[in-house]
C-alpha cells in the first residue's frame, strides 16, 4: 500500500472514531436524561406520598412524634400537638415537653414509654390532663420510636381507644370477635381462643378450629344482608355443653362484630318452663272439666280436649285462636248457650269480666239440651281469663237421688220400733228416728241442737247414768282405728229398770249406726221359756228313766215266759196238741212284746242322741242273703215267695251290720204281713251315684195316699196293723247312717221302701272313742 492509501485509511479511521465518539456521547446523554426523569418521577411520588401521609395524619386530628436517642421530634400534626399541649397544661407545644408531661402524668405511663424507647415494646394508654384526655399509642420501627397522640373530642369524651377496647373485650368471660364478610374471624378475644384451645388466631386458622360454625354462618349472613342477626346456639366449652346467645352486628367500615352471652341457665329455665307448661297442658287434657284460657287480647290461647268435646267445636277452628266473642257467637248459633232475652247484654257482661281483677262467683248455666254446667272464671296470672266448665248434670241427679234416698232412709227408720241414731266419723249427728226420741224421752229440737255425740249423751244421761258405757260407745263411733270401730252388742239397765239391748255397726261411708231395743218383756218371756224348757227336760229325763225301768221290769218276766213256753213246746206227749199250740202262741206274743220293747228302747236312745253305731265294712250281698234265710220259714208259712235281686258286684257298704239288719227285718216283716198268699216280697240292692239303695217291695194292697204322708210317724195306728214303731225306727236308723228313706206305693199295687245309704257312711251320732266323724 502506498502513502496515499495509508493517509486515506488513517483519515477514514479518524473520521470513524470521531463518529463513534459522537454517537457514544449522544447515548450517554440520552441515558442521563432518562435517569434524571426517573429520579424526578420518584422524587415527585415520594413528595406526593409524604404530602398524603402528612394530610392523612392531620386529617385524623393526631400528632405523630418520632423519638430517637430520647429526643422527640414532630413528624406531623402541628395543630394536634398544640391541642395536646393545651390539654396537658403546657404553654408551648414542644414535642419533648409533651413527652415529658406524659411521663410525669402517671408512673405507669412513664414505665410504658421507657419500655417503648429502650426495648421497642408497643404501648397504648390514655392520659387525662387538666383540660382534656389524650390517647397515646406507641410503636417501634427500627431504631426509632413513634408516638401517636390524639385529643379526645367532646362527643367522644371517655371513649376508649382500639387497644383499650380490645383489652376490654379480652376481659370478657365469653367469646367475642370480629368476622370478615365470609364469616371467618379476623380478630378474636382471649375467651374465643380459650374456647377453641388455641394460642393465637393464626394457630386456630391453621387447625381449622372455630368456636361455632353456625355462628360463622350467622356473621356471614349479617354481613351480606347488612342487618343484625341473633340466635341461640349450643356449644361445647371446657368439656361442658353450654348455650350462647350470639348477636352479629355489621360494623361501620366493614366486618361484623360478633358478641356472645352465656345463657345456659336461662335456656335451662326456659326448657324447664316449657316442660312445665307442656305437663300442665297435658294434665288439663286428662281432666274431665273443660278448660279454656283467653289472653289479654281475648284470643283463645289454650283449650283442652274436654273443651272441644263439651261444646262440639271443631279442633281446626279452635286452632285458629278465635276470640272469646267469636266463640260465644258460634255457640249461640248452635243453641249451646243459656237462653236469654238480651244476648248482646249478656255477651257484653261476659266480656267485661276481663276488666275485673278478682275472681267472680261461680255460675250455673242451664243449656237447651237439658245439661247443667258449672262455670268458674279466674284471672289468668299471665293476663287474660281462665274459664272452667264442669258438666254437673249427673251430679245434680245424684244429689237428688241422694236426698231422696236420705228421705227414704229417714222414713224407714221412723217406721222402726227400735231407737236408731247415726253418727258421722267426726261424731256429728246425722240421722235419728222418732223411736229414739221416745225411747230417751227427748224432743227432736233438743236432738238437733245437741249436734254431736257428746250433746246426745248429755240428753240420755238421765236415763242411763253409766258414763263408762257412753265413753266406750264413743270409741266405737269416733275412733279412726278400724279395729276400734268393730261391731259390738250388749245389754245395759236403765234407771227406770228397763233392760236395753244396744248394737253398734260401722257403715261403709265411715259413719256408725247405734240401735237401742227395749228387751225387758223379751227377757221375761225368755226366762219363762227357760223354766218351761227345764221342766220339759226334766220330764224327758223322767220319761227315759220310766221307759228304761219299765222295759227292764218287763224284760225279766218276758224272758221267763218265753223260756217256759219253749219248755212246754218240747214236753212232747206230756202236753196235748192244743196245749202245745197255746204254748206257741204265748211264745210268739212274748217274743213280739220283747221286740217292741227293744224298739222303744232304741227310739229312746236315738231321741236322746245316745245311740252309737259300730261302723264296719258290710257286704251287701251277704246282708240280703242273711235276711232271706232269716225270713224264709215265715214266708213259706205265709205262702209268699221271697226273692233277692242284687248284682254280683254290688260290693261293700260302710255301716253297722246289726242296725242294717234291724232295718231290713222291719221292712221284710212289714212286707210279709201285707202280702197275700201267692204274693212276692223282693229284697233288692243297686248302686247309685255315691250310694247303695236297699229296697223291699211287696205285692200287697198298697198304702192309701192320705196315709203315706204319716207312714213313718211313731206310735200311730195304721191300716197295715201294729203300732207303726218299726217304720219310724227304719227312718231313724237310716238317717243315723247319713241316708234317707223313700216310699213308692199305689193303692192295690203294693209298696216299695227304698233306703238310700251312702257308700262311705258317716255316723251322725257316735261315741268319741270310735274315732268316727
Amino acid at each position: 500500500m502506498d502513502a496515499r492509501q495509508l493517509i486515506l485509511a488513517a483519515a477514514a479511521g479518524a473520521v470513524s472514531l470521531a463518529i463513534c465518539a459522537v454517537l457514544w456521547a449522544l447515548a450517554q446523554r440520552r441515558a442521563a436524561r432518562a435517569r434524571v426523569a426517573e429520579i424526578s418521577r420518584r422524587l415527585a411520588g415520594m413528595e406526593a406520598r409524604a404530602d398524603a401521609a402528612q394530610a392523612s395524619a392531620e386529617a385524623f386530628d393526631s400528632a405523630l412524634l418520632a423519638v430517637e436517642d430520647g429526643r422527640a421530634l414532630l413528624a406531623s400534626g402541628e395543630e394536634s400537638l398544640a391541642l395536646c399541649a393545651e390539654a396537658l397544661g403546657l404553654a408551648e407545644p414542644d414535642p419533648q415537653g409533651v413527652v415529658n408531661a406524659l411521663m410525669r402524668a402517671d408512673p405507669d405511663h412513664a414505665r410504658r414509654l421507657r419500655a417503648l424507647f429502650e426495648r421497642g415494646e408497643a404501648c397504648a394508654f390514655e392520659v387525662r390532663g387538666d383540660k382534656g384526655l389524650i390517647a397515646v399509642e406507641g410503636r417501634a420501627a427500627g431504631a426509632m420510636a413513634w408516638l401517636r397522640l390524639s385529643v379526645g373530642q367532646t362527643e367522644d369524651q371517655g371513649l376508649p381507644t382500639a387497644p383499650r377496647f380490645a383489652a376490654f373485650l379480652n376481659a370478657r368471660p365469653t367469646p367475642a370477635w370480629i368476622a370478615a364478610a365470609d364469616g371467618s374471624p379476623v380478630w378474636v378475644n382471649a375467651a374465643w381462643l380459650k374456647a377453641v384451645d388455641a394460642a393465637s388466631l393464626d394457630e386456630a386458622a391453621a387447625r381449622g378450629a372455630a368456636f361455632d360454625r353456625g355462628a360463622d354462618a350467622l356473621a356471614s349472613e349479617a354481613a351480606n344482608l347488612g342487618q343484625r342477626r341473633d340466635t341461640v346456639r349450643w356449644a361445647t366449652v371446657a368439656g361442658k355443653r353450654r348455650a350462647f346467645h350470639i348477636a352479629a352486628q355489621p360494623l361501620e367500615g366493614g366486618g361484623v362484630g360478633v358478641w356472645t352471652e352465656d345463657v345456659s341457665e336461662q335456656e335451662d329455665l326456659r326448657e324447664l318452663l316449657k316442660r312445665n307448661v307442656e305437663a300442665h297442658d297435658e294434665t288439663l287434657n286428662h281432666i274431665d272439666e273443660a278448660v279454656a284460657v283467653f289472653d289479654k287480647a281475648k284470643k283463645l290461647m289454650f283449650h283442652n280436649v274436654a273443651f272441644a268435646e263439651l261444646w262440639g267445636l271443631e279442633p281446626a277452628w279452635l286452632a285458629e285462636q278465635p276470640s272469646h266473642s267469636e266463640v260465644l257467637d258460634r255457640l249461640r248459633q248452635r243453641r249451646r248457650l243459656p237462653e236469654t232475652a238480651d244476648y248482646a247484654k249478656w255477651k257484653a257482661g261476659e266480656l267485661d269480666r276481663y276488666e275485673r281483677l278478682a275472681a267472680g262467683p261461680d255460675d250455673m248455666w242451664s243449656l237447651p239440651d237439658a245439661r247443667t254446667l258449672k262455670v268458674v272464671r279466674q284471672p289468668h296470672p299471665m293476663g287474660g281469663l281462665l274459664l272452667l266448665f264442669s258438666d254437673i248434670t249427673d251430679e245434680l241427679k245424684l244429689k237428688a237421688q241422694y236426698n231422696a234416698l236420705i228421705q227414704v232412709q229417714q222414713a224407714t227408720l221412723d217406721k222402726l220400733s227400735d231407737a236408731v241414731v247415726v253418727f258421722g266419723s267426726d261424731g256429728r249427728l246425722r240421722l235419728h228416728n222418732e223411736a229414739f226420741c221416745a225411747f230417751w224421752n227427748v224432743t227432736p229440737p233438743q236432738l238437733e241442737s245437741a249436734g254431736d255425740f257428746e250433746g246426745v249423751v248429755e240428753l240420755c244421761i238421765p236415763k242411763l247414768h253409766d258414763r263408762g258405757f257412753w265413753a266406750e260407745l264413743k270409741g266405737r263411733v269416733a275412733d279412726p282405728d278400724p279395729q276400734a270401730r268393730a261391731p259390738t252388742t250388749g245389754e245395759v239397765k236403765t234407771s227406770d229398770s228397763r233392760i236395753v239391748l244396744y248394737q253398734s255397726r260401722p257403715l261403709p261411708d265411715g259413719a256408725t249406726l247405734v240401735a237401742f231395743t227395749d228387751v225387758t218383756d223379751a227377757r221375761k218371756v225368755e226366762q219363762a221359756l227357760e223354766a218351761k224348757e227345764q221342766a220339759l227336760a226334766d220330764a224327758e229325763r223322767l220319761k227315759r228313766d220310766f221307759v228304761g225301768n219299765v222295759s227292764y221290769e218287763l224284760r225279766t218276766p218276758l224272758t221267763t215266759i218265753i223260756g217256759y213256753s219253749e219248755l212246754l213246746e218240747r214236753s212232747g206227749e206230756a202236753l196235748s196238741e192244743r196245749g202245745r199250740s197255746h204254748a206257741a202262741a204265748v211264745k210268739s206274743a212274748a217274743t213280739q212284746l220283747a221286740r217292741s220293747i227293744d224298739d222303744v228302747l232304741d227310739m229312746a236312745q236315738i231321741d236322746a242322741d245316745e245311740m252309737a253305731l259300730d261302723m264296719e265294712d258290710v257286704r251287701v250281698g251277704e246282708l240280703l242273703a242273711a235276711q232271706a234265710e232269716r225270713w224264709s220259714e215265715e214266708a213259706v208259712a205265709a205262702k209268699v215267695k221271697l226273692v233277692v235281686e242284687a248284682p254280683d258286684d254290688i260290693g261293700l257298704i260302710r255301716g253297722d251290720t246289726r242296725r242294717l239288719s234291724q232295718i231290713l227285718n222291719h221292712l221284710v216283716e212289714n212286707a210279709l204281713g201285707q202280702s197275700p198268699a201267692g204274693g212276692t216280697v223282693t229284697l233288692g240292692a243297686k248302686k247309685g251315684l255315691g250310694e247303695v239303695q236297699l229296697s223291699v217291695s211287696d205285692t200287697g194292697r198298697g198304702i192309701p195316699f192320705h196315709v203315706q204322708a204319716h207312714i213313718f210317724d211313731r206310735f200311730v195306728g195304721r191300716e197295715r196293723g201294729g203300732p207303726g214303731l218299726g217304720l219310724a225306727l227304719v227312718k231313724a236308723l237310716t238317717e243315723l247312717h247319713g241316708g234317707w228313706v223313700a216310699l213308692e206305693s199305689e193303692p192295690g199295687a203294693g209298696a216299695t221302701f227304698t233306703c238310700h245309704l251312702p257308700e262311705e257312711a258317716v255316723a251322725v251320732v257316735a261315741q268319741p272313742e270310735l274315732g268316727l266323724t
